[in-house]
């Protein structure tokens, strides 16, 4: 047994913001009050820390089966915990393709091995993600898919995404599309503006993730399936999602930290500031942290990308899209948002939790029976970010050697600390 002492217990589902114990038996909760005391149990002291409900990432890259050069299931889920995460969502573009049960099964076989988080994994929309043919959706749900998604592109024509969306709501499945207008965004490297002018690199138009989210909020009215729009980066797309939730739609979104920190102003000829989407302008970047302040996102996620080094040690035209998000989304979400006075500390963590797993309609809550899953944080604990200390095996971050102020403190998945920061960072 664990018991949490002195923490300050912040529950977005509840509404707690109280002063108050944890005690953890096993896998479940088994009582949050006032002065809980229990005798043989460990102690964790929280004094000055949050406890919160375990953080949830909808959206990251684990790499494993087929490119653990990059990143494995065992290496990815240690940083997620690192960060904060008690479980993490990974996406179907694996080698082969998470497309099938037997790809679903091996990927949570595995997980169960090594994994120090919960892997939950997404399953692909179509086979192999060409676009061209569903997926053996139902069974790789009876495997253990919690959505599905051709993440890395997007699901290719209206006609395969009403039959991906069809199929999806007779499962209670929520579909995760990446909006993307392949004929406008082809060869593009970043977001179309005077940097891409200045810097002479070919610019991919916000209206490529905009028309494609209109589409899909069709056709989620078409269909009244659960639709949720990946790594938003755009004002049109935001109208979009606003549009349908005032309509009544079960459409959804998530924004990424490098979304809401960065912009295209701030990209150089460094491969770490390649991302898909790119960074966007100031005013779409403005616009989505105003999403976030007003409920009109959902949830923050990482879309954490690993590369081998060697694969982003090149020109910036030939790189792959993608950086690394475990370890900094918390702080950055501090720093960005909180300590910058654009949203409270209940709503940043909404966005961590509840927010999250609502999308893939779960609960996350901390009351006695549910699971025992805790990420507990200082919102002023003051660090720096080294790449080189990750346990990744990825390093392509532009917020390598960035200080923060706040980090996560323990992570707590099924009652047992799978990550505690050293007690003399605490300082």
């Amino acid at each position: 047994m664990l018991l949490i002492k002195n923490g300050r217990v912040l529950d977005p589902s509840s509404r707690t913001d109280a002063a108050l114990d944890m005690l953890l038996d096993g896998e479940r909760i088994a009582q949050v009050g006032a002065n809980i005391a229990a005798e043989g149990v460990e102690i964790f002291d929280a004094k000055g820390l949050i406890v919160a409900p375990g953080f949830i990432d909808l959206h990251c890259h684990l790499r494993e089966p087929g490119q653990e050069m990059s990143e494995t299931i065992e290496t990815g889920t240690r940083a997620a915990a690192r960060g904060g995460f008690t479980a993490v969502c990974c996406m179907p573009n694996t080698l082969p393709v998470n497309d099938n049960a037997s790809v679903t099964r091996g990927i949570v076989e595995r997980a169960a091995a090594v994994a120090s988080v919960r892997v939950w994994p997404i399953g692909a929309a179509s086979v192999g993600s060409k676009g061209e043919a569903l997926a053996e959706i139902a069974a790789m749900k009876d495997a253990g898919i919690v959505g599905v998604s051709d993440d890395g592109r997007p699901v290719a024509s209206a006609r395969l995404m009403r039959q991906v969306m069809d199929y999806c709501r007779a499962l209670d499945l929520p579909v995760i599309d990446h909006c993307e207008d392949a004929s406008l965004f082809a060869g593009g490297v970043m977001r179309e503006g005077p940097t891409s002018m200045r810097l002479g690199l070919k610019g991919i138009p916000a209206e490529s993730e905009s028309i494609c989210a209109g589409r899909d909020v069709e056709i989620a009215g078409l269909t009244g399936a659960r639709l949720h729009i990946a790594h938003m980066s755009s004002l049109g797309a935001l109208e979009y999602v606003r549009h349908a939730k005032k309509s009544g739609l079960h459409v959804t979104c998530e924004v990424t930290p490098h979304h809401f920190t960065l912009t295209d102003e701030d990209v150089r000829y460094d491969t770490n500031y390649k991302m898909n989407p790119p960074l966007a302008s100031r005013a779409d970047r403005d616009a989505l942290i105003q999403g976030l302040a007003d409920g009109s996102v959902d949830s923050i996620a990482t879309d954490h990308a690993p590369h081998h080094p060697g694969s982003k040690d090149v020109e910036f035209d030939r790189a792959p899209f993608g950086i690394t998000g475990f370890e900094t989304a918390l702080a950055l979400g501090l720093s960005g948002l909180v300590h910058a006075g654009k949203i409270s500390l209940m709503r940043m963590v909404e966005l961590f939790t509840s927010g999250p797993a609502r999308v893939l309609g779960k609960e996350r809550k901390l009351a006695a029976g549910e699971p025992a899953d805790v990420t507990i944080f200082s919102t002023e604990q003051a660090w720096t970010f080294r790449a080189a200390d990750s346990p990744s095996k990825s390093r392509n971050t532009p917020f390598d050697g960035r200080s923060f102020r706040g980090a996560a403190m323990a992570t707590i998945v099924g009652g047992r600390i799978v990550y505690r920061r050293e007690a003399a960072a605490r300082a």
